[in-house]
């Protein structure tokens, strides 16, 4: 039996090859030429050793040439190891080293911490978009003049498709591995439901390819089913708006930062693109800010839930049911997710629902475990089940609402405040675009709850400002979740998917720093 990701776009290729897949600035590339470009560069690479199995690394931008190499990576039968684009030398050497990558294909922006880390780990570079001539193979330049390959390489099912390094929020980062069945499963069941998408959408790919969430829910989805994706190499509002203005986009995916910069580029530009539905994950949206999306762009904002292990998508918010915003709706097809006992660690204990507790996840979405870390895959895949790390509750028409990380919640007094829950309820304040919840260390009640906050533009962020918050909060949140402590930031700090990286926070504001 026989199974390939690549044929995601292979397939595409032959039934629409005249069909614009890629957008990109004044490019638009046929499903055609993107398919005889990835075959050009999976021969060069072929050339230069890459066979079934072998692992290569991908550290490039949003440009074509992201599809080209990592389906031409998966069409020769080997591994793609995309590498997060903001990745320092060091952490760059850790996934070269642990994915024992044979190759680092490196875009020209990049090369500054991309050739270090090959070079400390011993691992060559092939370059894209590079004007100088370093003595580096250039993959684009030589594929011009190399032949392309017949077709794809069959692999097995289970056999590896992709290595994807989790953000390392605890420890290093482990490489969760997705198989070929993980990856088209996955592609193939979201394309149906929730996204629902068909050859005539167009959907503006700005999200990071390099991150799961880009790359199988944004590109792997469009590329099936023959629609046309508008690549954006940065994400900036304005930007966002007016591509998805002249392009036509009838599908938007972004997670919560890219919302609240839509709403201020659309407070500040008339014009409206033809949206037909918008997707949302990544981490929490609170209530407020889906529906101020609705109000200002008139379509309905899904909101979802998965993770890097899960291949990536878990649960989502799907037309076939009514949506319920604050949860990330109901588990996609095939997939079961659960809610068991958070501190029972050796087993799974299903609890009734309602409940909160650790959301459990079994099905075809799962991962074959961390690379190179039998340890830390036996913690998390238990009796069947993966332990996502995630809080949740399930309500008896079987949808998932996210509490929050196990290791978000703060815990104050003894009692638990969830952030999730606080920073909804913040976000209702006319005075706040964007806030944060994060528990500081304290010695009367072990954890204090603090919110930082973005303040809307023309807002003092002062001291007066601040109190007025916390009185303001104290109405309307149980005296243990109310933040006694507001602190004001100007920017967030971010992940490369656009998460607020809440640890950051946390070391800059805690007691003594």
């Amino acid at each position: 039996m026989t199974l390939t990701a690549a044929a995601v776009l292979a397939e595409s290729a032959l039934r629409r090859p005249d069909h614009p897949a890629l957008v990109f600035g004044p490019r638009r590339i046929t499903y055609r030429e993107l398919w005889d470009a990835t075959r050009r560069y999976a021969a060069v690479l072929r050339d230069h050793g890459i066979g079934p199995g072998d692992r290569v690394a991908l550290l490039l931008p949003n440009t074509p040439h992201f599809p080209m190499v990592y389906y031409g990576v998966l069409a020769l039968g080997a591994v793609a190891v995309p590498v997060h684009g903001l990745l320092r030398t060091e952490e760059i050497v850790h996934v070269l080293r642990d994915s024992e990558s044979k190759v680092l294909v490196c875009g020209a922006p990049m090369l500054t911490e991309g050739a270090k880390g090959a070079e400390v780990a011993g691992v060559p570079v092939i370059t894209v978009l590079e004007e100088r001539h370093d003595g580096r193979p250039r993959l684009d330049a030589l594929a011009e003049h190399t032949g392309p390959i017949d077709g794809c390489v069959p692999r097995e099912p289970g056999d590896l498709a992709v290595v994807l390094y989790t953000s390392g929020t605890t420890g290093r980062p482990k490489g969760a591995m997705i198989t070929h069945f993980n990856l088209v499963m996955n592609v193939s069941t979201t394309m149906l439901s929730p996204f629902d998408l068909g050859p005539d959408d167009v959907l503006l790919g700005c999200l990071p390819l390099f991150h799961t969430f880009g790359q199988t829910c944004g590109m792997g989805t469009t590329f099936l089913a023959g629609g046309t994706m508008v690549l954006m190499s940065r994400f900036d509002g304005p930007g966002a708006l007016d591509l998805m203005v002249t392009e036509g986009c009838t599908v938007f995916m972004g997670v919560p930062t890219m919302y609240l910069a839509l709403l201020d580029a659309a407070a500040k530009d008339p014009r409206r693109p033809a949206l037909d539905r918008a997707f949302s994950g990544g981490s929490a949206l609170p209530v407020k800010v889906l529906e101020d999306f609705q109000e200002v762009f008139g379509c309905p904002i899904y909101e979802g839930y998965g993770l890097t292990e899960a291949s990536p998508v878990v649960a989502y918010n799907q037309k076939a049911w009514p949506r319920k915003p604050g949860t990330v709706g109901r588990p996609i097809w095939g997939v079961e997710a659960e809610i068991a006992a958070a501190e029972v660690e050796d087993r799974i204990e299903l609890l009734p629902t309602g409940a909160v507790g650790e959301i459990v996840i079994r099905g075809h979405n799962v991962m074959a475990g961390y690379l190179n870390s039998p340890e830390a895959t036996a913690e998390v895949l238990v009796d069947g089940w993966f332990r996502s790390g995630d809080l949740g509750t399930k309500d008896t028409e079987g949808y998932l609402t996210l509490v929050d990380r196990k290791k978000d919640l703060v815990v104050r007094g003894g009692f638990n405040a969830y952030p999730r829950e606080v920073e909804d309820v913040l976000m209702r304040h006319p005075a706040i675009a964007q806030v944060a919840v994060i528990g500081l260390p304290d010695e009367v009640y072990g954890e204090e709850v603090c919110a930082v906050v973005r303040p809307r533009p023309g807002t003092a962020p002062d001291t007066a400002l601040g109190s007025a918050i916390v009185v303001w909060a104290r109405e309307r949140l149980a005296g243990h979740k109310y933040p006694r402590r507001v602190e004001f930031i100007d920017t967030f700090p971010l992940g490369p998917s656009g998460k607020v990286l809440k640890r950051d926070l946390v070391s800059r504001f805690a007691p003594g720093r």
